[in-house]
C-alpha cells in the first residue's frame, strides 16, 4: 500500500494543484488504490513569504508553517512535502518541528543538478528572496557549483506575482529572456527554482541550455517515497 504524503500547499494555490498533477503522473497505477494518498493543507492564508524576507515588514510565517506539518502529520502523513521554494528558508524549523521526513525540493533539485549538469555556473530563476536567503546557493555550493541569477530581480518578481494573478502571458517573455540571458552568461544549465515558473515550464519550448524543474524533482521524491516497491516512474508530458 502506498504510503501517505502531507503537502503544506497554498504557496500558490496552482502550484499545489500542478505537484498533486505531477504526482498523479508519474504514478505508475491501474486503478485508484495504486494511487499514492495525499493530505493536501492548501493553506492560502499563509503569511507572505516575500514581506518577510524580502521587503522585512512582513510577519514570520514559521509558526503558521510548523502547525500545518504537525496537523499533516498527526492527521497521518509520512512524509512531508511544500511546493514552495521560496518557503524553504523555513525548511529547517519545519522538518525539526515534526517525526516524519521532509522532502526538501531545495535539497534534492541540487543534488540533481549536480549529478547531471556539474559544469558552473546554475542559473536560477526564482524569487529574489530565494537569492537573498541563500538557499539555493547554499544547496549547490555543497557541490561545488556557483549560482547565475538574472539581472533584472524586480522583473523576476513581477512575473511570479503576474503569474499567481493569472496573467501568465505577461510572465511568459520575462521568463523566456531569463533562460536566454542564463545561456549567455555562461551557464549551460538552469533551475526553475519558483513554484510558479514551474506552471509555465510547458511554454518555454527548447531553451538552449538544460532545465531542471523543482516542481518535477518533488514530484518525483515524493513517488519515490510513497511506493513500496522501486520507483519506476512514468514520464510527465
Amino acid at each position: 500500500m502506498p504510503r501517505v504524503i502531507g503537502i503544506l500547499g497554498g504557496m500558490g494555490p496552482e502550484a499545489t494543484i500542478l505537484l498533486m498533477s505531477r504526482i498523479l503522473a508519474l504514478t505508475p497505477a491501474d486503478t485508484d488504490s495504486d494511487h499514492i494518498p495525499l493530505l493536501v493543507d492548501n493553506n492560502t492564508q499563509v503569511p507572505s513569504r516575500i514581506a518577510h524576507l524580502v521587503d522585512g515588514t512582513g510577519t514570520d510565517p514559521t509558526p503558521v508553517l510548523i502547525g500545518m506539518a504537525r496537523r499533516l502529520h498527526q492527521a497521518g502523513a509520512e512524509a512531508l512535502a511544500m511546493p514552495c521554494n521560496t518557503a524553504h528558508c523555513y525548511a529547517d524549523q519545519i522538518a525539526a518541528a515534526v517525526q516524519v521526513p521532509f522532502l526538501d525540493m531545495v535539497a534534492l533539485t541540487a543534488a540533481q543538478v549536480a549529478d547531471t549538469s556539474p559544469a558552473s555556473p546554475v542559473g536560477l530563476l526564482a524569487s529574489p528572496a530565494v537569492e537573498k536567503t541563500g538557499v539555493f546557493a547554499t544547496a549547490l555550493a555543497r557541490h561545488g557549483c556557483a549560482v547565475l541569477y538574472p539581472d533584472n530581480r524586480d522583473a523576476m518578481l513581477g512575473a511570479i506575482r503576474a503569474i499567481k494573478a493569472g496573467h501568465e502571458d505577461e510572465a511568459l517573455p520575462v521568463l523566456q529572456a531569463a533562460v536566454a540571458e542564463m545561456a549567455d552568461g555562461g551557464a549551460s544549465s538552469a533551475i526553475l527554482g519558483c513554484s510558479e515558473f514551474s506552471i509555465l515550464a510547458p511554454r518555454l519550448g527548447t531553451p538552449r541550455l538544460s532545465l531542471t524543474d523543482s516542481m518535477d524533482v518533488l514530484a518525483a521524491a515524493c513517488v519515490s517515497f510513497a511506493l513500496p516497491s522501486p520507483f519506476v516512474g512514468k514520464e510527465i508530458t
